[in-house]
Formats: C-alpha cells, structure tokens, sequence
C-alpha cells in the first residue's frame, strides 16, 4: 500500500508559529503554498532580468516538498531551531531522517523520482536559493500580515526576516521592493 501522498496530506494539520499568538493560524499546507508561488517568480525573474536559464518547474517541485518533513516533525519554531549551531546541525540530521522516512512510504520504482525533492542533492543546488529565499519571504508575509491586522507578535520576526542572508537573493530583493508592499493592502486596494 502507497502511503506516501496520504501521508503528505497530513501537512495541513501541522501549525506554524507555534511560540506566536497569530490572529489567522498557518498551516503548513498554506505556507508550501506560497513558498512554491514565490519560488516559481523568483526565477522567472532571475531569468527574464539575470539571463539565467532555470527551470522554473524544478524550482516549484523542490518548493512542494521543501518542509515535507515537517509532517514528521512538527514545525520548529526559529528561535530553537538557530539556537546554536550544534542544536541546528542536529535538527538537519532528524530533517533528513524524516526525508528519509518519507521515501521509505514510497514503491521502490517511485523513490528514484522523489529523492532529490525530499533530499536535495548537487542536481538542486542551483534551486535551492530560490526555495531558501522564498521560504523566508512567505514568513515575511505571514509577518506583514499580521502587523496590518494590528498585531505586534510579529515585529521582532519580521525584522529578523528583513536581514536573512536568504533574501540577499538579487530576486528577492526585486521580490521586496516591488511585490511585498503589496500583501499589506486591503481587498479593495488590490482591486484598483
């Protein structure tokens, strides 16, 4: 029996933010989401304005999968996770046992196709700084998000977020300057 893609739609009861009083609660589901939509402009403007030839579609896939552990091992929140760098490297060890984990749901003819995507590999080197960055840059939503609704949870979070060396991404600058402002306005100011 194929496990896998049932164990794969659990990823919407895992709960982000667990440490923060949110005003909406994020769910894993939400967030992989978005990570894979930012992700997939991400190179499209590397591409377009860089000259560079990525393959959009592979970003997007390594995006889908990019926190699938997590449905494993709940959601950690940051400050824990970066605490030192020995809780960090230990936390990597039990993310690519959870990948590991998750092949295993898989037929054997199956994992060949799923490796890279659960345990990115030197063929997704190119991608990954585009999923780190995304990644960072949906949390910076989510932050955004909530200070508009009045919720000051999220500031130092956001601010954190501002000086990830993730978003030293050239995309992601462009990301920042000409799309975040928007996730701050109302339904009626995006409609204009």
């Amino acid at each position: 029996m194929n496990r896998f893609y049932a164990m794969l739609s659990r990823m919407k009861y895992i709960t982000r933010w667990g440490l923060m009083r949110a005003t909406r609660p994020e769910t894993l589901s939400e967030h992989t989401l978005e990570t894979a939509l930012i992700t997939h402009a991400l190179i499209l403007m590397g591409n377009a304005r860089r000259g560079l030839n990525l393959d959009p579609g592979k970003g997007v896939l390594l995006a889908l999968y990019h926190d699938a552990g997590e449905i494993i091992t709940g959601d950690l929140p940051t400050p824990i996770k970066y605490h030192s760098h020995r809780l960090n490297e230990a936390y990597k060890e039990v993310e690519r046992m959870a990948g590991e984990r998750l092949l295993r749901l898989l037929p054997d003819d199956l994992r060949p196709s799923y490796r890279a995507l659960l345990l990115p590999d030197q063929d997704m080197a190119d991608y990954l700084p585009y999923v780190r960055a995304a990644d960072k840059l949906s949390a910076l939503i989510k932050c955004t998000e909530e200070l508009s609704g009045g919720n000051r949870e999220f500031s130092d979070a956001r601010q954190a977020l501002l000086e990830s060396p993730a978003l030293e991404l050239p995309e992601a600058q462009m990301f920042l300057a000409e799309c975040l402002p928007a996730y701050a306005l109302s339904l009626d100011e995006l409609s204009r």
